[in-house]
């Protein structure tokens, strides 16, 4: 190969390796859901169900409704490795990102988190 050939295959594979690197350290920068779109939810499938039922749960029933399941941050499934200990009560994220946002204003995500309401 001649030296313009090896210059541009080089090139190429620097390139290549830069952009798989960024897409690696991006993590889970999506944006955060508006507090509406977290709060509200979807309102499809509504109708056609006895709210009067909810009223009957279970103790069971109620400790899964408190269990944590999503990222008070991004929304996502959380990963149990991922957590701090807020008030007494174990906080979960989807990522480390997630984690530094909650420590820099937790009071912005405490509605968002089962454990904390009453």
């Amino acid at each position: 190969m001649n030296s313009t050939n090896v210059k541009i295959w080089t090139t190429l594979f620097v390139a290549v390796v830069l952009s798989v690197s960024l897409l690696m350290l991006n993590g889970c920068k999506k944006s955060e859901p508006s507090s509406t779109e977290t709060s509200m939810g979807t309102m499809e499938g509504h109708e056609g169900h006895e709210h009067m039922a909810m009223e009957t749960e279970s103790a069971g029933d109620t400790a899964a409704a408190t269990e944590q399941k999503i990222c008070p941050v991004m929304g996502n499934p959380i990963d149990k490795n991922v957590f701090v200990e807020y008030k007494g009560k174990k906080v979960y994220f989807c990522c480390p990102d997630c984690k530094a946002k909650f420590d820099a204003d937790p009071e912005k995500y405490i509605a968002k988190l089962p454990q904390f309401k009453k």
